[in-house]
């Protein structure tokens, strides 16, 4: 399986070379349907767990008999996405959550565990599973990855104020012998089709919308913090469709059996949105910090 992003439809730096220092890689991640086992790099698949290790779960969390078993979100290997920055010997990131609301921002609590995957010997066979959750959209579907690295651009939120106006300005466009079909919105040309990627994905820039950029410090050292893995409750949108693969644009409209093609892992976080992990790039053992946009 794989997935290709067609080409972006103006080299952006060729038209404001402001940003080409800006530009930043990202993998997409392109999960899809199928069954992945402990050794694949995953959507809610089963994850390398050794048996000897307790499975993580949720002491916030007490409405129901006992704490509540956290639920495998990714699985990814360094082989698979050489962009991840693992702490010493670890070739294996694991994301879980638990599946209900939490404060203040009412998403789901995540928790990051980095691993060796030579180290596990015995894996757990029949990790627990939450004894009830919030919402169904909570629990991904399982799916298996197809990672692809492209070029990405800030949020034109996060750009100076000069190049936000020139990114406005129709005329800046045309001078550049660019078709802009954005007539009313200039600006949103570069925001929907030349910055961003929609979807999962390993890095690249803080995707904004919900509100301003704001910043992301670690609560341990201050440091400006990196984005790690963008949970995504949808894989395009209908001001994305540029970003579809071409190995699923025949199948990018609703069907009998795909209702939702744009959302295959079947999550829906804050009604739509998406949970941006970021991590401290002084130390892995400081906290992470997670982001609904």
């Amino acid at each position: 399986m794989s997935r290709t992003t067609p080409p972006r439809p103006v080299d952006v730096t060729a038209v404001f070379p402001q940003l080409l220092p800006l530009a930043r890689t990202a993998t997409r991640l392109h999960p899809r349907p199928g069954s992945p086992t402990p050794h694949d790099s995953s959507v809610g698949g089963p994850l390398l767990w050794p048996a000897d290790e307790p499975w993580p779960h949720c002491e916030q969390w007490h409405d129901g008999p006992g704490p509540v078993a956290m639920v495998p979100v990714a699985q990814l290997y360094v082989r698979d996405i050489p962009l991840l920055r693992p702490p010493g010997r670890a070739d294996l990131l694991q994301v879980l959550w638990c599946p209900f609301d939490h404060e203040p921002d009412d998403k789901p609590l995540t928790v990051l565990f980095w691993r060796s995957a030579d180290e596990v010997t015995d894996v757990l066979a029949a990790p627990p599973v939450p004894f009830e959750v919030e919402y169904d959209g909570y629990v991904p579907e399982p799916c298996l990855l197809a990672p692809e690295q492209i070029t990405e651009y800030p949020n034109p939120m996060e750009l100076s104020k000069e190049l936000q106006q020139q990114l406005a300005d129709g005329s800046s466009w045309q001078a550049a012998g660019v078709d802009n079909r954005y007539v009313r919105a200039p600006d949103e040309f570069y925001w929907n089709e030349l910055s961003i990627a929609p979807g999962w994905k390993v890095g690249g820039w803080t995707r904004w919308g919900l509100t301003d950029p704001v910043r992301r410090l670690c609560p341990a050292c201050g440091a400006a913090m990196d984005p790690l893995l963008t949970v995504a409750s949808s894989e395009w949108a209908s001001n994305t469709h540029s970003w579809i693969p071409y190995e699923d644009q025949a199948l990018s409209t609703p069907s009998l059996t795909n209702r939702e093609p744009w959302n295959p892992t079947r999550l829906d976080l804050a009604r739509g949105y998406d949970l941006q992990l970021h991590v401290c790039p002084v130390s892995p053992d400081h906290p992470h910090i997670d982001l609904i946009q």
